[in-house]
């Protein structure tokens, strides 16, 4: 076993090999040193270096690893918060959008109605060219079908028991004045009503009518 004297002189050695500044400038007491490190067996030198740089190598790789986790973690919280900020932007952008639909479709609501000029009656076929021109082609005989079945298109058509109103039988009729005051009289008020209606709440006539079909109301 090597005297502690030997190993202090070792680890002189090996602390100079690492990278610290050697402080004693006693060129006897170097001399002395190196002495010392020469009792040790070459082996056992090579031995307590490689563990020393083994050592540093550990502390280096701790390191690099702490820095690198604190790198992830900032990435991170970056990402998050962008993710944040792009999904609000969406919200807002959704809102947006939303808003400008219900714009349009209350002014083409609008403008609908003044295409057809007030009569003080219509007939069948009238009221059937209004309903031709405001509903897609492509949903229209879903449309005529309810239309056939609730009111045989007569838009004055009253449920006796119920007080059901209008082409559509509207309970209470007077929910469709949300699209016109005068849906008592005015077809066209009810046909833009009742679309409004299998839109919103069937997403089409036709999903309309297939659910009709089904509970044979709607």
């Amino acid at each position: 076993m090597a005297s502690a004297t030997a190993v202090t002189a070792v680890g002189s050695v090996v602390g100079v090999a690492s990278g610290s500044t050697a402080q004693n400038n006693d060129a006897e007491a170097t001399a002395a040193d190196s002495t010392l490190l020469a009792d040790i067996p070459a082996g056992q030198q090579a031995q307590v270096q490689t563990e020393s740089l083994t050592a540093q190598a550990n502390f280096q790789a701790i390191a690099a690893d702490a820095s690198a986790k604190k790198d992830a973690e900032e990435a991170a919280r970056k990402a998050a918060a962008q993710t944040a900020i792009d999904k609000q932007k969406a919200a807002e952008k959704a809102a947006q959008e939303a808003k400008e639909r219900e714009k349009a479709e209350a002014k083409a609501s609008r403008s609908s109605s003044a295409d057809f000029p007030i009569q003080s009656s219509y007939s069948i076929d009238q009221i059937q060219a209004m309903a031709r021109s405001m509903v897609p082609s492509d949903q229209f005989q879903c449309f005529s079908n309810i239309v056939d079945h609730e009111s045989s298109w007569n838009y004055q058509a009253v449920n006796a028991s119920s007080g059901a109103y209008g082409l559509f039988q509207a309970l209470p009729g007077s929910k469709m004045s949300s699209v016109g005051s005068d849906w008592q009289t005015n077809p066209a008020t009810q046909i833009k009503w009742g679309l409004n209606y299998m839109n919103d709440r069937y997403d089409s006539p036709c999903g309309a009518w297939s659910f009709w079909q089904a509970n044979h109301w709607y």
